[in-house]
């Protein structure tokens, strides 16, 4: 059996029978039922995906999977691919946006090379996990071969038990890779699925005129590997990348090992959306961090009954949205676990 069947096959619903008492805790901290509304419910969930009545955070960490893609020579985004392997230099020196959100929260930050089309020597702190060197063009062919989508799943899963075994039990998706919405939005709209105009946005900030040329890619690419289209494993071949992939695993992975999950944006939900299809019992352990500003996330979220934590307007990806999040959830955690109760406090209760 591979690593991958193993580990969708490992992956059990959360513990919802431990939900009663949960919220007769929730209820009985002194303060009105209900009355900090999602902060108790991400707490409740919290306890529901770790499988835990005495809930605790410990450390948190941000897994950021860089890849090229081939689509990019379609001109589908503002950016040149050079832009991949520089801003991966930039995230492993402390310097991107993720960076500084991730010390924010006090997150650590693992930025994966899973499919760069650089060598990326002399890149302190990389993990070095290169499936192959960028996608293929999905507007002419597959993304990659089904072993290839495979390796990369399998990479992000391992990531995920190493976490585990590191004491990790808040896990966020990240992604760096120009050109990378479009391979969502052509995988978003086979899954849901939809039409590519519903799904497909403005990406690193395209005008109209190329936003329309973008559209017609994807439809390009649903219709050239529509025979490859027909489970998730094969549509992430052949219209995915290598970073979804590897977000898919790491989603796969974190539910396995029944760690909480907390996905960043479009992209990362892309990858997650594989996810829940390969597996029923995954969305159980997701935390949607935020809605982006991306065109289709918000349709994405509500065709996956997702509620995001956040609205910030955000469109960067990274794990940006992961990383505030995280401390939405914690502090939901804390509540639960440092509040006095009405007994404790000695404060009277609702007459």
């Amino acid at each position: 059996m591979s690593r991958l069947d193993a580990t969708r096959e490992s992956i059990a619903p959360v513990d919802r029978s431990l939900e009663a008492a949960v919220r007769r805790r929730l209820d009985n901290l002194t303060k009105p039922p209900g009355s900090l509304g999602r902060l108790e419910d991400l707490a409740a969930q919290y306890c529901l995906a770790t499988g835990t009545t005495s809930p605790a955070v410990g450390r948190k960490r941000i897994v950021t999977f860089a890849a090229d893609h081939g689509v990019a020579a379609e001109g589908v985004s503002a950016y040149p691919p050079e832009v991949t392997p520089q801003m991966v230099r930039n995230m492993v020196a402390g310097g991107a946006a993720v960076s500084v959100l991730a010390r924010h929260v006090w997150a650590e930050v693992q930025v994966v090379d899973i499919g760069v089309n650089d060598l990326l020597e002399g890149a302190p702190g990389l993990v070095a996990a290169k499936v192959r060197s960028g996608t293929g063009n999905i507007a002419e062919g597959p993304a990659m071969t089904l072993e290839e989508a495979t390796r990369a799943i399998e990479v992000g899963i391992g990531l995920a038990q190493a976490a585990h075994e590191d004491g990790v039990t808040l896990i966020g998706t990240g992604e760096m890779g120009i050109a990378n919405t479009t391979p969502s939005a052509a995988l978003s709209a086979a899954l849901l699925p939809c039409e590519p105009e519903e799904i497909t946005g403005r990406g690193t900030g395209i005008d109209d005129e190329r936003l329309a040329h973008k559209v017609s890619v994807v439809k390009r690419a649903l219709q050239v590997n529509a025979e490859r289209l027909g489970d998730p494993l094969q549509a992430l071949a052949a219209v995915g990348g290598l970073e979804i992939a590897g977000i898919c695993g790491l989603v796969l992975g974190g539910a396995a090992c029944r760690m909480a999950v907390v996905v960043d944006g479009f992209i990362s939900s892309a990858g997650a959306l594989v996810a829940c299809r390969m597996s029923e019992h995954v969305s159980g352990y997701l935390f949607f961090s935020h809605c982006s500003a991306e065109a289709g996330h918000a349709l994405m979220l509500e065709r996956m009954g997702a509620q995001p934590i956040l609205d910030l307007g955000m469109r960067l990806g990274e794990g940006t949205g992961a990383a505030l999040a995280m401390s939405v959830i914690e502090a939901g955690v804390k509540v639960y676990n440092e509040m006095a109760s009405f007994e404790s406090a000695g404060v009277s209760g609702k007459a």
